[in-house]
Parts: structure tokens; sequence; C-alpha cells
């Protein structure tokens, strides 16, 4: 039986992640698990979990992921990038692109959301612009990640159903 993950739990974990993710990267030195432990505590712990499997999985493979963006975005390198802006395309390409837990258009559509509510004023369109060049680059046939099913089955059981305009 496939438990549905709710996307407002899913939200949060992202926000979650962000943060996290965000203070791993001015934080140099410190672990995903030791971030985990100083960011207060979450009374769901589903939440808690997706949180903790986006930042591992961003931070492990972030090398990787910087390495993706100065291949597609010129003029723009990550570590000029604001760090919330980092933060959020670091997470949703290790999220859709890289482990495709979810589809791209979600993945973009709650990276911007989140830039909007943690960067600076024009982080929503960087992000969004970031994330476009970057999939039109891997997905030349216009095959975004869109294709995968309505109902994505997650790795912790759960699933998610995108927003009805992606």
């Amino acid at each position: 039986m496939i438990r549905t993950f709710l996307p407002q739990k899913r939200h949060r974990s992202r926000e979650m992640a962000l943060q996290l993710l965000y203070s791993l990267d001015l934080r140099r030195g410190q672990t995903p698990e030791q971030a985990l432990e100083l960011f207060p505590a979450e009374d769901d712990p589903e939440i808690q979990e997706y949180a903790r499997i986006l930042t591992c999985g961003a931070w492990e493979r972030r090398r990787e992921i910087d390495d993706l963006i100065r291949e597609h975005v010129t003029g723009w390198r990550p570590e000029r990038m604001l760090a919330v802006d980092r933060a959020a395309l670091r997470m949703a390409i290790f999220e859709s692109v890289l482990s495709r837990m979810i589809p791209v258009p979600v993945a973009i559509s709650e990276a911007v959301e989140l830039a909007k509510t943690f960067g600076a004023e024009e982080s929503g369109k960087f992000v969004n612009g970031v994330l476009g060049r970057i999939v039109r680059a891997l997905y030349p046939e216009g095959t975004d990640g869109g294709e995968q099913t309505k109902k994505q089955e997650l790795p912790d059981g759960g699933t998610e159903t995108p927003p009805a305009d992606s």
C-alpha cells in the first residue's frame, strides 16, 4: 500500500532542506547530520526524514551539481551566486534531475517559490532561468521530466502529485 505524502509536507521538507543547505554552505566543515542536530526538530517525522534525504543527497552531490550549473550557465559560477539561490538550485537539481524523485516541473516550481521566499528580490526569476536553461540542455526534445507518472512514488514509500499546471 502506498502512503500519500501531502504536497504541504513536501513543501515544508524542502523549506527545511533549503535552510540546512544554506547553513552547510556558510559553515564549512559541518556535516549534514550536524546541521540537522542544530535545526529545530519537526513534529512530523516524515517531514524531517525527507528534509534529511534532500539535504544529504544535494550536499553529497554538490560538486556534480555545481559542474552541471557551470556547464550550462554562462557568466554565473555557483560560488558567485547568493547562497540561498545556490541551495535552491542544488536541491531542485538533486531532487528531479539526478535522483528523479519528482517531475522536473514540480522541482522548478518549488525552487522558484522558495527562492522568492528566502532569497533576494530577483531570486525567483534567477533560479527559474538557471533551471530552465539546464532543463532545455538536458532534455532538448522538450521532455522536461514532466512525463513521469501523475502520482510519483518516492523513496520513502510516499507519493506526490504534481500541481495541475505542471
